[in-house]
């Protein structure tokens, strides 16, 4: 089952926690949007004061209860306290951040578009790792921490395998294309529980789910009214099984229920009773 929740500026980010979730919009006047994870209905909105127009990443952490956006204009991040009072504290990180992410250590991970850097942080801020990426690694865009330590990082046309030194490992993609070996600008990445990998490859409207040795790849069509419209962060819940698709171009985020890996090939399909379409 697809829902649908409707377009508005571009989605910068987006993810959930709990019965909550939340939107990052580009140029969202120092705001999150807060939707019922159930009836996908707008609830509230969270100010985050001084959060740059151009910011383009949002994580949850369970476990600290807590929301990072991450401030490409500020070069900053903003944790926002989701208990009690909902306090925002802010740390600066390097040259505009772009997609984050929470470790199994519950750790925050920041990449820096310009510096090409990985940083890992504790949620009070405190700089634990700051990992200088292989020079060819131009313009990251998003990084996952696996289960081995590595870290998954897309950036340019391709999605690579990186080691805790910063260098490469192996990589998938690498020219700019629409061809199942090809990419163009992926950005948000999510993993399963078999290790697949889901790619938003957004300027071709498109997700693609390659293999956990960067081998090979099939794309996950994903079908209802329009098709997706650049889609740039993604976020699985596993716990309901569900994935999140935030579009850059639509403005729109897209929820897939029921879905519990990202290797079966079969259409994805949304009828008109659904919410939004």
């Amino acid at each position: 089952m697809i829902h649908v929740i409707p377009g508005g500026n571009e989605v910068g980010g987006v993810t959930s926690l709990g019965n909550v979730v939340f939107v990052l919009r580009y140029n969202s006047r120092q705001q999150i949007e807060v939707y019922d994870a159930n009836t996908f209905t707008l609830q509230r909105h969270i100010t985050v004061r001084r959060l740059g127009i151009a910011s383009c990443g949002l994580a949850a952490c369970p476990h600290n209860n807590c929301l990072y956006a991450s401030d490409h204009d500020n070069n900053s991040v903003h944790r926002v306290e989701l208990s009690g009072r909902k306090s925002v504290m802010k740390w600066s990180v390097a040259r505009h951040p772009a997609g984050l992410s929470v470790n199994s250590e519950h750790n925050l991970l920041v990449v820096s578009y310009t510096e090409c850097r990985l940083q890992i942080f504790t949620t009070d801020g405190t700089l634990l790792q700051n990992i200088q990426l292989q020079a060819d690694i131009g313009g990251p865009c998003h990084a996952l921490q696996l289960p081995t330590g590595q870290f998954l990082i897309s950036y340019g046309h391709r999605v690579c395998l990186v080691g805790v030194d910063g260098a490469v490992v192996r990589s998938y993609g690498g020219q700019a294309g629409s061809q199942l070996t090809q990419m163009n600008e992926p950005e948000g990445l999510a993993v399963d529980r078999e290790g697949h990998v889901l790619v938003a490859d957004r300027l071709n409207n498109r997700l693609l789910v390659i293999d956990q040795s960067l081998a090979s790849a099939h794309e996950m069509s994903v079908c209802f009214d329009g098709g997706l419209k650049g889609p740039g962060s993604v976020w699985y819940d596993q716990s309901r099984r569900r994935l999140y698709i935030g579009e850059w171009s639509g403005g729109r985020v897209i929820v897939i229920d029921n879905l519990k890996d990202f290797c079966t090939r079969r259409y994805i399909e949304a009828y008109s009773k659904h919410k939004g379409i």
